[in-house]
């Protein structure tokens, strides 16, 4: 217990000083990538230690760290140019553009301009919105893509599962067809498991039919 503790410590400690050190002039990440990378490490730390037994805990600590750093995301002046571009693109459609709390770019995409109702062929609207995106994940190769479909809660789990599954499958087709590698993308369905308001007026239901699309720059991919 006082080695997985001390471990625990040791990874804490290199979090903050990998914060406080990190410099803001530094050309290709801002002060996020290292705070993202110490978060990364410590928690992977915390994991190696606790699966560490006995005299093997220091190495499982140290390898859980390994991992954890990896895991990390990075946001580089790429992805905030990126983010920037989907601004620009989506202006005035009704798409939340964000950077989230891991590091990553989401794209919030509601239901008048991405799919009819009960179907999950792409809108044309969408299609503008996706060659915007394409663009950008092109000139940017090294991030990853994770598209998440969501529906309301009208209709059973038998529908409402493969119809956001199929609604995520057909944004990474898009996305495919466009150039980008169908090798950096993963997808999603949610069903209405997942809603961001309560599934109770038209409006509401509205809302709660989207696809999510989000964007990230691994740790190991930036260096």
């Amino acid at each position: 217990m006082r080695n997985q503790l001390s471990v625990i410590s040791i990874a804490m400690v290199l979090t903050l000083g990998g914060c406080a050190s990190s410099p803001e002039t530094q050309s290709t990440r801002t002060r996020d990538t290292a705070i993202g990378a110490g978060i990364g490490a410590s928690t992977g730390a915390i994991i190696g230690a606790i699966a560490g037994k006995g005299k093997g805990a220091a190495i499982g600590a140290a390898a859980g760290a390994g991992v954890g750093a990896i895991a990390g995301n990075v946001w580089s002046r790429r992805m905030e140019e990126q983010k920037r571009e989907m601004e620009q693109a989506t202006a005035g459609t009704g798409v939340e553009v964000v950077k989230t709390f891991d590091n990553r770019l989401k794209l919030d995409i509601p239901s008048d301009i991405s799919f009819d109702t009960g179907r999950a062929e792409i809108k044309s609207n969408f299609r503008q919105i996706l060659d915007s995106f394409a663009t950008s994940l092109s000139n940017n190769p090294g991030t990853r893509v994770t598209i998440i479909g969501h529906t309301d809660s009208s209709g059973s789990d038998a529908v409402n599962n493969p119809l956001s599954l199929n609604r995520a499958a057909s944004t990474r087709d898009y996305l495919v067809n466009q150039g980008v590698s169908s090798n950096r993308i993963s997808v999603d369905g949610r069903g209405s498991r997942e809603p961001i308001v309560a599934n109770d007026t038209p409006a509401n239901r509205a809302k709660n039919r989207r696809v999510e699309i989000f964007v990230a720059e691994p740790q190991a991919a930036s260096q």
